[in-house]
């Protein structure tokens, strides 16, 4: 017979006013989970009150179900993908051109670096139906709204500089996370493929409509 790995040991006991430290570490644990294992099957409610050394029924204080311990995942990844973005652009000159390309490039290592969270983040496997779970249409449809405003705003300073040659900033900038997404995904999926050195700035500038400088 097989042993089971012996459970951790239990958590003390959150002083008054504390629960919102057991919520974060209940977040925590599911994005360890998932780092660890690559798939979000691995992120139940057992094994997230296992890794932190709480009982399941526990987490319900803070997470009526599953589904909603993932949506605070996933909105906690596109947080940091957000703080990555807006750290590059902090980085980068006054130059529109430049501020572009590297909160393009900002988003194509955040997707590199967090594979398993970026997967989750976009690919939707771990949405049910929303019928009979806490997570609403809303809450799905709002992921990434920021990160989006990044990239128009940007794409937008390129126009307005006359860097670029589109009419429609967000247009533009949704097939251009389109275009990013694409290529993020592709890399991951075919890493032996010999990818152009400059591929990403090729991409960028079609799909940016920039025009030569």
């Amino acid at each position: 017979m097989v042993n089971e790995p012996a459970a951790p040991p239990a958590r003390p006991r959150n002083r008054r006013g504390e629960g919102g430290r057991l919520r974060e570490e209940i977040v925590a644990a599911a994005v360890e989970l998932l780092d660890e294992n690559g798939d979000e099957g691995a992120i139940t409610l057992r094994s997230v009150a296992r890794r932190v050394g709480i009982a399941a029924p526990s987490i319900y204080r803070h997470f009526p179900d599953q589904p909603a311990i993932m949506l605070a995942v996933v909105q906690q990844a596109f947080a940091q993908l957000e703080a990555q973005l807006r750290t590059a652009l902090d980085a980068a000159d006054d130059d529109p051109r430049r501020r572009l390309f590297a909160v393009c490039h900002a988003y194509l290592r955040f997707a590199q670096d967090h594979p398993q969270r970026y997967r989750t983040m976009f690919g939707g496997v771990w949405m049910p139906a929303l019928q009979g779970t806490s997570v609403t249409r809303s809450d799905v449809a709002s992921l990434g709204d920021t990160c989006i405003r990044l990239l128009t705003d940007a794409l937008g300073e390129c126009v307005t500089a006359g860097h670029a040659g589109g009419t429609d900033p967000h247009a533009d900038a949704v097939a251009l996370w389109l275009g990013l997404h694409g290529l993020a995904h592709q890399r991951a999926v075919t890493v032996a493929y010999p990818w152009p050195p400059d591929i990403a700035d090729r991409m960028i500038t079609t799909l940016a409509h920039l025009r030569d400088t």
